[in-house]
């Protein structure tokens, strides 16, 4: 017995593809084998499963856990819920390892599978050592049992446990993502005045699609709490890990800015900490951080690669641009955009003023959204380097954590290649239009010396 996943699946934090077309049952089952294996030969026994609402969900659950108890190992199965439900359960029950089954916030023919082992993100290296495993059927043989845990009322408990804010009139998103559920549990145990959209599961995402980020999916949240003048909007990818908001004028709130306001009860509780955001990341943010007494720490994108740094310089916060926030203060340091809005509800309380006044009193910058250039995969990488080694020679102020950031008197721009696709992303962020239009001039110039040209604009 042996197993070839298609290339195109294994990716830098997670497997991911398309069902029926790079992604089926008889991988999910090569994924269980290994997995298992894995555990076993790190001494385990026992693994939590979890997955999102997609339809493909159920059967590739079905598949996954015929290849784990194939190869020995026992499984709790947690059931449908958001990924941070699935984290919780591996962080707190007797297992180690879990894994959920989801898509995140990709379109609705996509599924994938999260991996954590004994506590620790399982990326990269992790990820090919199964695709080594399977192709060599290098497998633990064995007969694991099936056992069901139902953890959502102590996962919901655990959210609000210890929450000390007050009460607001919101309105919630969840995008007929899987938190829907546990969004229906929370808000009737918060105080204040709630008001839910789309919290049906639905694999179809008939409303728009679940992932926060991008504005235009904001639309009904935006027309719900203009309509109920509400004091501010929560929103959710379609699997929980990642938080959007707004405030009260139908403002978004950015994950960078969503940051800055997490950023004031954590440093007030631990002055001097340090507290992590990925290189896309506004400069605000940074200046913010100092001035509250922290130590900003610019670290590279990719939810696996935050939790790790996390745990090397015990970040007790840390967060991403894309909306994933990780709490190790009174938490465990995964990303969980369900705690995230507990926690961002009682940090607008700690303040003492409204999200809108918050969101208010933000420096007001100039900034492009992320943009994405489609670029051979064996160009990527080596197109950054280039950009570098030109910038380095002209003695420009450049930070290479996760690619090229450049610093001016404009304000900075970025450029670096995506773990995930084969695109380059770039950004940039000016006090103006016009520092804003020198910034693209120099991405643009850089591109052309490396014989590509920004009008190439890939898709998520």
């Amino acid at each position: 017995m042996s197993h070839q996943f298609d290339r195109s699946s294994l990716r830098e934090y997670d497997i991911r593809g398309i069902v029926g077309k790079t992604l089926g049952p008889a991988d999910a089952v090569a994924i269980g084998r290994g997995f298992a294996t894995r555990i076993r030969r790190a001494g385990g026994t026992r693994v939590a499963v979890g997955y999102d609402g997609r339809h493909s969900s159920p059967a590739l659950e079905a598949a996954l856990i015929e290849g784990l108890t194939a190869s020995g190992v026992d499984v709790v199965r947690i059931g449908m819920g958001p990924t941070p439900m699935l984290y919780y359960a591996e962080a707190t029950l007797e297992v180690d390892g879990g894994i959920q089954i989801t898509g995140s916030h990709n379109p609705a023919e996509y599924n994938g599978f999260k991996m954590v082992l004994q506590h620790l993100p399982f990326y990269g290296a992790d990820i090919q050592d199964l695709a080594k495993l399977a192709s060599e059927g290098d497998w633990e043989t064995g007969e694991g049992q099936v056992t069901q845990a139902d953890i959502v009322d102590n996962y919901v408990g655990r959210l609000v446990a210890g929450y000390a804010g007050g009460a607001y009139r919101i309105g919630w998103d969840a995008g007929n993502g899987a938190s829907g559920p546990v969004i229906e549990k929370l808000t009737k145990l918060l105080p204040g005045e709630h008001h839910l959209l789309f919290t049906d599961v639905d694999g179809d995402f008939p409303n728009h699609h679940p992932d926060p980020t991008e504005e235009k999916n904001l639309a009904d949240l935006k027309a719900l709490v203009a309509e109920k003048q509400l004091d501010f909007g929560l929103a959710f990818d379609g699997d929980g890990d990642r938080i959007g908001a707004i405030d009260g004028e139908g403002r978004v709130i950015w994950g960078d800015q969503i940051l800055s306001i997490l950023a004031v009860p954590v440093l007030r509780e631990l002055p001097g900490a340090t507290i992590i955001a990925d290189v896309k990341a506004s400069q605000m943010l940074f200046d913010r951080i100092t001035e509250l007494g922290g130590v900003p720490l610019m670290w590279k994108t990719g939810h696996s690669l935050i939790k790790t740094k996390m745990k090397e310089t015990h970040a007790p916060l840390a967060g991403e641009m894309s909306g994933h926030i990780f709490f190790a203060h009174d938490f465990y340091g995964f990303d969980d955009a369900q705690y995230a809005a507990v926690r961002l509800i009682r940090a607008v309380h700690m303040i003492g003023k409204t999200m809108t006044e918050i969101r208010g009193a933000m420096p007001d910058f100039v900034n492009t959204p992320e943009m994405r250039f489609q670029v051979d995969e064996s160009r990527k990488f080596a197109v950054v380097d280039e950009v570098l080694d030109r910038l380095e020679a002209e003695g420009a102020d450049v930070n290479r954590t996760d690619g090229a950031r450049v610093s001016t008197p404009d304000g900075w721009w970025l450029l670096r290649a995506s773990n995930t696709q084969d695109v380059l992303v770039a950004r940039a962020e000016a006090r103006d239009q016009a520092g804003l239009d020198r910034l693209m001039a120099m991405i643009d110039a850089q591109l052309a010396a490396s014989g590509l040209q920004r009008g190439a604009q890939a898709s998520h």
